[in-house]
């Protein structure tokens, strides 16, 4: 009988899923697009802000896990209708707070499936991640700098997420006040 992912504790699931980096896939576009498509198919347009591709995935040349991160802001009284939508579709739910929601898709109780998503479902102005993606996709050599940051932390934590996210957090929040000062509101 298979574990359910529902059932392990954090521990085994970050031995069944750990981190892992790879060179950049051009495909790693496609694969946004195609889940872009089918989100858009579930999700009413009418509750719909923006949905975007995030991550490192949606940086050229720099080396990231192979998870595309997408994403999805909503108008804020739909935020909790969206995340049952999403759950009815067999997205699994990861956490989830009153202005936040995580899903993956792509995990199973065997590993990582062939295209693995985390969707983050936000209200409508929570995207930080548009600017630190849109400052590495124009500063080069920032980008470089955060994907050695991220290989040295591969290798220190290849299964704990929690202590690889906390570890680049300073690093991902000056590049985001800078991004946000420089492009002002650009997605407000």
């Amino acid at each position: 009988m298979e574990n359910k992912l529902e059932n392990m504790t954090l521990q085994q699931l970050w031995k069944l899923f750990p981190i892992f980096l790879t060179k950049h896939d051009d495909n790693w576009k496609d694969w946004y697009i195609e889940e872009e498509k089918k989100l858009k198919a579930l999700i009413p347009s009418c509750y719909i802000v923006r949905i975007s591709h995030i991550g490192s995935t949606a940086i050229d040349k720099i080396w990231s896990k192979a998870i595309v991160d997408i994403l999805v802001e909503v108008l804020p009284d739909s935020l909790d209708e969206v995340a049952d939508i999403l759950k009815q579709n067999r997205y699994l739910l990861m956490s989830k707070t009153d202005k936040r929601y995580s899903f993956n898709k792509g995990y199973t109780p065997k590993g990582f499936a062939e295209k693995v998503y985390h969707i983050h479902l936000r209200k409508q102005g929570d995207n930080d991640e548009l600017y630190f993606r849109d400052y590495l996709a124009t500063h080069d050599s920032v980008a470089w700098e955060y994907e050695k940051l991220k290989l040295r932390l591969w290798r220190k934590y290849p299964y704990d997420r929690d202590a690889y996210t906390l570890a680049k957090s300073e690093f991902v929040s000056k590049y985001t006040n800078i991004a946000k000062q420089l492009y002002k509101e650009r997605y407000t």
